[in-house]
């Protein structure tokens, strides 16, 4: 990835170095999750989109690299589950609130990450990527680290998980901006 895209990280070191952590990006292309994993040495684990595995080999090979699959717009219990028993034992979640990386005239940001971060304390780490669209042409892509979020572990209300996610995206501008 560094090779086809030229990426360049600014602000890495803002991941931390061990522990728990949700990092949480915009999402371009639907190479992200390979070009962010080149922005940490540390193993990330993604949710995505249950279609991708229903095509055995590629679930096979999603799985393999440490990827589980979430139900989109239903709140996926067993998802979350996953993300939060992954965030327990000290792992790297990697999560495109976006949900998709189609280029639609609005995209919500769901509030799945933030939700996690509050059941587990974990902070969000949020991250603006620029470049990803033009795969496969070898182009630059620019990773920009935002100053993490620190979160409370706390019931994961609908209200606190807005609110986080709210958060999160002016964090994510931020670093765009940066």
């Amino acid at each position: 990835m560094r090779w086809i895209y030229r990426v360049e990280v600014r602000g890495g070191e803002r991941i931390p170095a061990d522990g728990p952590c949700v990092l949480t990006s915009n999402h371009e292309s639907i190479v992200d999750p390979f070009i962010l994993a080149v922005a940490t040495t540390r193993e990330i684990h993604y949710m995505a989109k249950a279609e991708l595995f229903r095509f055995r080999p590629v679930g096979a090979t999603l799985r393999a690299l440490g990827t589980f699959p979430v139900e989109r717009g239903s709140g996926d219990q067993a998802a979350l589950s996953e993300g939060a028993r992954l965030l327990t034992r000290g792992e790297v979640l990697g999560i495109f609130p976006q949900g998709t990386s189609k280029q639609l005239a609005h995209r919500t940001w769901h509030r799945g990450a933030a939700r996690l971060a509050l059941a587990t304390g974990a902070p969000l780490i949020p991250m603006h990527m620029t470049g990803a669209r033009a795969f496969p042409f070898r182009t630059r892509v620019l990773i920009r680290v935002g100053h993490p979020i620190e979160v409370s572990q706390a019931r994961p209300s609908v209200a606190a998980a807005r609110a986080l996610t709210e958060q999160l995206v002016r964090a994510i501008a931020e670093a765009e901006a940066a």
